[in-house]
Order: structure tokens, then sequence, then C-alpha cells
């Protein structure tokens, strides 16, 4: 096999079928996966987090899933540069790298779309963690509306860790332009890359996640959240907070399977409009994902 050519860069919101595809792609092109989602990479929660099973990791090397403690902060700048030396161990192996998940901001800072905050500013975090105890997350992320639309867009009001993360990096005083990129990325590295979007109609989506639903409590979910607990980074993920509201008695079990569902269904939406505005992001259906690959990224 001659040099590999770019990576692949497939995107989409949950229960859009990117694993599955993932998976078929890098067994054709003799790919690895590194993923890109921001709650499957925690250990003990594949449940909740719908990560790669047992047998897709057997199947296809897959870096970045399933690696961090549950109670480890992670940053995107951190995921990006461990995606970064990831991506250029495979090149080094003679493989090809397929990137996939769904949380945007990790893809953004990957790529190299967006000006990531000073790791970090503890005047700023002091004062951010002060006004947490103050006011509910929905207020906090009413400011974060405020002074960044677009990356509250992306975020749930009620997910406080993330809120005030993105509160720190959209008030952090910035010591270079705007659109300065600090640390590793796919641009300062000089690997190309296709970003792709999976364009899966929203009522087959929301079809899938109504038997995910089903699935994830058949499957555990309630002993995972129980075991995992209110605590964890990861323990806001959707599915998490409905699971542990059961536990304490203030939701039926049907009440549990509509709560699941319609959190995910607004989980799915919120990451269809970040990726809509996506810097640089081609939306296609999954059966045009290979041949675009084969043609814009050179891929036999």
């Amino acid at each position: 096999m001659g040099e590999p050519s770019g990576v692949l860069i497939l995107a989409g919101s949950t229960a859009s079928g990117k694993t599955d595809l993932a998976i078929e792609l890098a067994r054709r092109f003799d790919a690895e996966i590194v993923g890109a989602d921001s709650r499957q990479i925690y250990r003990g929660m594949p449940i909740g987090t719908a990560a790669p099973s047992d047998a897709q990791l057997q199947a296809v090397p897959h870096h970045l899933v399933a690696f961090l403690d549950p109670y480890e902060r992670y940053s995107a700048a951190r995921y990006a540069r461990d995606a970064v030396r990831a991506i250029e161990a495979i090149a080094a192996r003679g493989r090809r790298a397929i990137v996939t998940g769904g949380t945007g901001f990790y893809l953004r800072a990957l790529t190299g779309d967006v000006a990531l905050a000073p790791q970090h500013d503890d005047v700023l975090r002091d004062r951010l963690a002060g006004e947490a105890r103050t006011h509910p997350a929905a207020v906090l992320w009413e400011w974060l509306a405020a002074r960044d639309p677009q990356r509250a867009a992306a975020l749930d009001r009620n997910d406080a860790y993330r809120i005030l993360r993105a509160l720190e990096i959209a008030l952090a005083p910035r010591s270079a332009a705007p659109d300065a990129i600090a640390g590793e990325t796919l641009r300062s590295a000089g690997i190309p890359f296709l970003k792709l979007a999976l364009d899966v109609p929203l009522d087959a989506i929301d079809e899938r996640i109504a038997r995910r639903a089903d699935a994830m409590l058949s499957a555990g979910l309630l002993d995972e959240a129980e075991r995992i607990g209110a605590e964890a980074v990861a323990a806001n993920a959707v599915g998490y907070p409905q699971a542990l509201a059961f536990l304490r008695g203030w939701s039926t079990r049907e009440e549990l399977r509509a709560a699941l569902a319609r959190a995910t269904r607004r989980y799915a939406r919120r990451q269809r409009s970040w990726f809509r505005a996506e810097p640089g992001i081609t939306w296609l259906p999954p059966e045009r994902i290979e041949a675009a690959a084969r043609e814009k990224l050179g891929w036999p």
C-alpha cells in the first residue's frame, strides 16, 4: 500500500449510524478508528454512552475510546493533542485513520477551527465556580448564549460542567488574534483531512433512538448509572440523569423510558445544529461516504 493520504472525519448526531459505518469503512480501507466522543472516552460506561461493543473494538483498532477514569477531567485541547498523536502513529504503521464521533467541539479543536482557551486561568475559574454556587446551570447557559450563541446551542442547559468550561473559554482574555489556534491540530501538523457529516432523515434517527432507549434499559443502564454515581464527570451525559432520577424514585419505568428517548432526541438535534454550522463540512447520505473518501482523499 502507498503512503496513507489524509484523514477521514466522519461526524453526525447520535443514532445516525457513525459507528457501524466507520467500522465498515475501516475494514475496506485498512484503517484504524480514532474516537471523537466526549463521553465514550470514559471506561466502564458503554451502555449510557453507546460506546462500540467489545466485538466492534476487536474488529478494528480503536483509539481514544474507554481510556479515562470516569472522574478524570479532559479538555478539547488535550483531545486534539492526543488525537493528532494517535493519527501520526497510525500513519507510521502504514494505515489510514478515520476519526468519528458526535462531539463537534472536539472535531473543531482537532482540525484547528476554534480558538482554545488557556489551559489554566485560576482567577477566572474561581470566579465561575462562585457563580455556579449562586446560580443554576440554566442561568449560566443564558450567560454563555449571550457571549457565544453557537457554543451554547450545542450544550444542554443543565450540563453545568460543560457550560462552565465554555464560559471559561468565552471569557478568557486572548493574547493572540481571535482566530489563533493553540496546541496541536491537524492543520498545524500538516495533515490533510476530509470532513463529512452523515445526512440521515430525522424520522429515521428518532426511530433508532426509541429502539436504543429500550436496548439501553435491557442492557443494564440502571446498574451502570448506579455504579458510576452522580459525581462522575460523565454522569451528566444523556441517560444517566434520567436513570438516577428513576433510582431515587422520582419517575416510573415508563416515564424513564420516555425521558430517555426525549433527552436523546433533543441531544441529536443540538448535534445536527452544530454540524450544520461546522466549517468545511460536507453532508452526505451514508451510501456516498465511501465514494467521497476515494475521490477526495485518493483512497483506493
